[in-house]
């Protein structure tokens, strides 16, 4: 019993701080910022987003400290890692496959 005690601890401290930010991110959406043009981004909870009014669909999943999307532009899989610990109002700079933008969680 100590020893599943112990383990149930570790797990819960070696959680990664990132997946916050993942679940503010998919919870609240973000405003993405490429080029001085804001971009409204909507997650729902069974692993769909939209963006751009709608122009752009497609799925996400959390895999790690990643947010991996494909979209009706990017059919591929493509992977971005998150900074750790963000929250409903923060803005920071990601840079993923496509290139940097800003990143402001709604």
């Amino acid at each position: 019993m100590r020893k599943l005690l112990i383990g149930v601890a570790l797990a819960a401290f070696a959680a990664p701080a990132f997946a916050d930010t993942l679940k503010e991110v998919t919870t609240r959406g973000i405003v993405l910022t490429v080029q001085g043009m804001d971009i409204d981004v909507v997650y729902t909870p069974d692993g769909k987003f939209t963006a751009a009014e709608g122009a752009v669909t497609g799925t996400w999943r959390i895999d790690g400290d990643k947010l991996c999307t494909t979209s009706n532009f990017a059919p591929d899989e493509e992977c971005t890692v998150y900074p750790k610990d963000k929250k409903s109002g923060d803005t920071f700079e990601l840079t993923g496959p496509a290139g940097t933008a800003t990143i402001r969680i709604k």
